[in-house]
Formats: C-alpha cells, sequence, structure tokens
C-alpha cells in the first residue's frame, strides 16, 4: 500500500524520511491531490540509468527498421566471435 502524507507533514521531516525505503517511496499530496514523490538517490540514479537504456534500445530498434535487421552470424561476426 503507498505512503500517502499531506505535505504539511513536512513539518516533521526527519519522521517523514524514516518512512522512506528502497522501493517505497513516500508520496506528498497538496490539496488532497498528489503533488511528489520522496524517494532514495540509488533509486533515482536506477530509474535514470533504465531511462537511458530504454532511449538507447529504441534507438538501436529504429536503426533496425531503416537499415535493415543483423542476422545472428552477422552479429557474431562483428563481435569477433
Amino acid at each position: 500500500m503507498p505512503n500517502i502524507k499531506p505535505i504539511s507533514d513536512l513539518r516533521n521531516y526527519t519522521e517523514v524520511l524514516k518512512e522512506v525505503s528502497y522501493n517505497k517511496p513516500v508520496y506528498l499530496t497538496r490539496n488532497g491531490r498528489g503533488e511528489y514523490a520522496i524517494i532514495k538517490v540509488e533509486e533515482l540514479d536506477k530509474l535514470r540509468a533504465m531511462v537511458r537504456l530504454m532511449a538507447q534500445l529504441e534507438e538501436g530498434e529504429k536503426s533496425a527498421r531503416e537499415k535493415g535487421w543483423l542476422s545472428a552470424d552477422e552479429v557474431e561476426a562483428s563481435l569477433g566471435l
């Protein structure tokens, strides 16, 4: 179950931060609507890395659609296997 708190709980931010752990963000609301999420830095780094990887995979797939796919033998040859 998500940990949702009103932003006013940040008055006692040390208690809020104690509730943040990996894969368990704390969501903050303003006027009853979701506004912020507090996550661990390691998790943020992982999310950024996943976004970069997905962008590179999309770029590779686009290239393959435009220029054609390589066979398994061609991949092995280009890798020197």
